[in-house]
């Protein structure tokens, strides 16, 4: 098996993103569809771990059901039209979009600076905002996948990274997805650089990220992402000897039943990595 890998501020608000290169749709129909009124209702396990309260019915509302439905280019495009309370919607849908369905390198890490740029102007007005902190982690890992994770570190953007997701897990204890990105990040990096390297340089271990990812899949168990996560973390670590293992953890990625649009493409690259 063979996991597949995940792949300016004046956008700040208002605007509209990369307006001259159109999003790639969502190829598959079968993903669910949601109203605003349906996100409402399941925001709890449609957010599990952010620690976002619902929106009120209206436009914050309808966004993110464009975004739950797949519909990831007027999702973020509504949410920068909305200013500050559509930051997080923008941010969101900019970045998953830019993970799963950009075909262009170039694009796709254009998306990422965009989304580490915004939520790094949000930090800088408010250092404990959680989910511009996660944003901005998530969107400099996925930049660094691009650029290679040895010129990342080399740029001290795995610093960066590594001191925001720290930073959401002291804030709020329950951030899943923040455990399993930072788990991610140590394996990354023992995997790049070494363990000794990893651990004297960038205070980094194996250990560490096997209870991260515990952790995350503790506060999460039916997160087809994390379960990914988890298995190409094992394959980093400890190689050909945890293959059994990470099978296994696809396996549960693609027998989960997804609740939203983000989860489908989670559970067709299991079914692709399982395949391989």
């Amino acid at each position: 098996m063979a996991p597949p890998d995940l792949h300016p501020l004046s956008l700040m608000a208002g605007g509209t993103v990369s307006a001259s290169v159109p999003w790639t749709q969502m190829p598959y129909r079968d993903a669910p569809h949601y109203d605003a009124a349906k996100v409402i209702r399941q925001w709890d396990r449609l957010h599990v771990g952010q620690g976002m309260p619902p929106p009120a019915p209206g436009p914050l509302a309808d966004g993110w059901a464009h975004y739950h439905s797949g519909e990831f280019e007027r999702a973020a495009n509504l949410g920068l039209r909305l200013g500050r309370e559509g930051l997080v919607l923008a941010n969101q849908a900019t970045a998953i979009y830019a993970t799963y369905l950009e075909p262009r390198e170039a694009t796709r890490q254009a998306l990422f600076k965009q989304v580490a740029e915004r939520a790094g102007a949000q930090i800088d007005e408010e250092p404990d905002d959680c989910q511009a902190l996660f944003w901005q982690a998530y969107a400099l890992g996925r930049y660094s996948q691009g650029i290679s994770v040895a010129r990342a570190l080399a740029q001290g953007l795995g610093s960066k990274l590594k001191g925001a997701l720290e930073h959401v897990i002291e804030l709020q204890p329950q951030h899943a997805a923040a455990h399993v990105a930072l788990a991610a990040f140590h394996a990354e990096v023992i995997d790049k650089v070494g363990a000794l390297v990893g651990r004297m340089t960038y205070g980094v271990r194996a250990e560490t990220a096997i209870e991260l990812f515990e952790r995350g899949l503790s506060l999460h168990p039916r997160s087809a992402s994390a379960l990914m996560e988890y298995a190409r973390g094992l394959l980093m670590l400890e190689g050909e000897a945890r293959t059994a293992d990470a099978t296994r953890l696809y396996e549960r990625a693609a027998s989960i039943d997804p609740v939203d649009a983000r989860e489908r493409l989670d559970v067709e690259l299991a079914r692709a990595g399982l395949s391989d």
